[in-house]
């Protein structure tokens, strides 16, 4: 790392990346680069990345001056653009923002904060759910991450976290090189999310010793939530696939690591929450029992898909070993090599 010493009040160089793909959600996208361009601390660039979408790509380039835009080099999908888009940036600490939130003026400021600290190797921020109509009365505060945002239970000052979420996001630049970024073969492509930032945030703490990820709630992002995520097949379809995400993600990661957070989760966080919403109910507010009921569905649907992805991970291992090391989930990309120089000189595990 330089010593940041040509950055105002020794702030290190910030390239903030954003990614896109849906012509439909261009005025969100605006909306989007124009929060970065109004923070309290200075931007080195903007990056967005558009995700193999040539029409969207020709508006970006016209529509937002003073920004660099370019297209995903890799398969398609959140990970390989934001991968193209670190590929093309310069500064020394990466910021990633979704093309569907809008930061706070003072949302750098805060991210940048815990750098001051050798040992970190990223940050995360909160994010409050935009709701575009007011939010469902059954919709549990204890799943907000099912729509991108901070959920009831995280904490509530800054501290070391297992790993953050990459719609707020800020990481070393020399941290993400070395694990060769985001696997391009795992994340959100479309509308189907995984979770490729916990991939990235186990894999950045392996790579320096002592590294840690600190969430600070102060990094306040604002995430937009469409009518179509405000229903009841969304919330449970969403859930699912979180679970079977998490099952692909143990069959990298190892299960211990990968569920972590989870089993801390399931017995605190949810319980209080269930618990609440029956209390509340009993006191004449029918709207909590329908959270209770809606954080036992949500719970079961994610036991489900992490069930059912546990099972075809389990096949998917068996066809591999009969078909040779070429099948099933590739490392990141230079990850191999990383793996191959660093067995001889260091434990890192990746």
């Amino acid at each position: 790392m330089s010593d940041y010493s040509d950055s105002p009040a020794g702030l290190p160089t910030v390239s903030v990346v954003i990614a896109a793909f849906m012509m439909e959600r261009w005025n969100d996208l605006f909306e989007a680069v124009a929060s970065v361009r109004t923070q309290t601390v200075p931007v080195f660039e903007t990056i967005v990345v558009i995700d193999h979408n040539p029409a969207l790509l020709a508006r970006a380039q016209d529509g937002l001056p003073g920004v660099i835009v370019t297209a995903n080099a890799g398969p398609a999908g959140a990970s390989a653009s934001r991968n193209s888009g670190v590929s093309v940036s310069h500064g020394e600490i990466v910021a990633f923002l979704d093309d569907d939130a809008v930061a706070s003026p003072t949302w750098l400021e805060a991210l940048l904060g815990p750098f001051t600290s050798p040992d970190v190797v990223g940050v995360g921020g909160r994010l409050d759910p935009l709701w575009a109509a007011s939010r469902p009365r059954w919709f549990p505060y204890e799943f907000d991450w099912a729509v991108g945002g901070s959920y009831r239970g995280m904490p509530e000052t800054a501290v070391p976290v297992r790993n953050v979420w990459s719609n707020n996001m800020a990481i070393r630049r020399p941290v993400f090189d070395s694990i060769g970024g985001f696997r391009s073969d795992f994340g959100k492509v479309g509308h189907r999310s995984r979770p490729e930032d916990t991939d990235l945030c186990l894999r950045a703490s392996a790579a320096q010793p002592g590294g840690t990820w600190v969430y600070e709630p102060a990094a306040v992002a604002g995430h937009r939530v469409p009518l179509t995520r405000a229903t009841l097949r969304f919330f449970l379809r969403r859930c699912y696939n979180e679970g079977a995400g998490k099952a692909e993600l143990a069959a990298l990661n190892g299960t211990d690591v990968s569920t972590s957070a989870e089993r801390a989760y399931t017995r605190q966080v949810l319980p209080q929450g269930f618990a609440r919403g029956l209390r509340d109910a009993a006191h004449g507010h029918g709207s909590e029992g329908l959270r209770s009921l809606a954080i036992a569905a949500g719970l079961s649907a994610a036991t489900a898909g992490f069930m059912i992805g546990q099972a075809a991970t389990v096949i998917q291992a068996k066809g591999s070993r009969r078909q040779g090391p070429a099948a099933g989930l590739h490392p990141a990309p230079g990850e191999q090599g990383a793996r191959a120089a660093d067995a001889r000189n260091s434990p890192m595990e990746v």
